[in-house]
């Protein structure tokens, strides 16, 4: 895993461009967007890399820029792939807001998967230098929450329809 701290570029696509169309950066001016990148560390992963582990507790929120990042349980067995999530989509808030033990592992999937890493000293200080941006975070964190819930719950919906569906 190597880190590129002050790097605003992935892939030769600018970081600011990218945080502009997502929906984490939606009201934010350009200069917001780059005030917020002041606040994250590039992070890339292999696939296969282990992003965090169960047990863990939340200290970091990720944003994903590039690749995939599987939401994996291992039930003594064989590991369970959950949900995926991709390029704009954040990981990790649950753990990090009720600062308890992660339930899942964060799995890269890609060959070249980068996240923005978000420390929960770096929300801290942005709380009180830039409350504007990071209620942008807190808002995010609950529509990526929303989408992984649906996603799941329409995954559940589907393999339960299948299993116990009309004519079964």
């Amino acid at each position: 895993m190597a880190s590129s701290e002050s790097q605003r570029e992935s892939g030769g696509i600018s970081l600011t461009q990218f945080l502009s169309h997502q929906h984490l950066c939606s009201s934010l001016t350009v200069a917001e967007v780059d005030t917020l990148l002041d606040y994250l560390t590039l992070l890339e992963f292999k696939k296969g890399d282990i992003l965090t582990d169960i047990g863990d507790v939340g200290d970091d929120l990720y944003f994903v820029v590039k690749g995939e990042i599987a939401l994996t349980f291992d039930d003594g067995q064989r590991e369970n792939e959950i949900v995926r999530a991709g390029a704009g989509e954040m990981l990790g808030s649950m753990s990090f807001f009720d600062k308890q033990p992660r339930s899942v592992r964060l799995v890269a999937k890609a060959p070249e998967t980068e996240v923005l890493k978000l420390s929960r000293a770096m929300y801290k200080r942005m709380k009180v230098e830039h409350p504007y941006i990071a209620i942008n975070i807190v808002e995010q964190a609950i529509v990526s929450l929303d989408h992984l819930f649906r996603r799941v719950s329409s995954d559940f919906a589907q393999f339960s329809h299948y299993l116990y569906g009309p004519g079964r």
